[in-house]
């Protein structure tokens, strides 16, 4: 099983950024997919989810109306595209696949500063 974040890096307040998630080696159309992160001396959060066939999403509050969840079961990737980011989504972003089994990704640094 692989799981590999990218997309990750430094951008200004009011900036964009999307963030992939690329799977291999589980069936990902049959799990849920969602993204979590973990900001210095806090613990880690949900941030957004997506069921299997990419039907329901759903998002921490913080991030409502700035982040979209997306799937493409065809390319056994998530999407999380972050608009209008701010100092506070400064994190370490992880994809996690929850089914049959429960997978984690190594995480992507998301540094948003002037």
């Amino acid at each position: 099983v692989h799981i590999v974040e990218s997309g990750g890096g430094l951008v200004q307040p009011g900036g964009s950024l999307r963030l992939s998630c690329a799977a291999s080696g589980f069936t990902f159309r049959s799990y849920r997919m969602s993204w979590h992160r973990q900001a210095p001396g806090k613990e880690r959060e949900l941030v957004a989810a997506i069921t299997s066939a990419g039907g329901i999403t759903n998002y921490v509050d913080s991030v409502k109306g700035r982040f979209t969840i997306s799937r493409d079961n065809a390319k056994n990737t998530v999407y999380l595209q972050m608009n209008s980011l701010k100092p506070e989504d400064t994190a370490v972003y992880y994809c996690n696949a929850i089914g049959r089994d429960n997978y984690w990704g190594q995480g992507t640094q998301v540094t948003v500063s002037s």
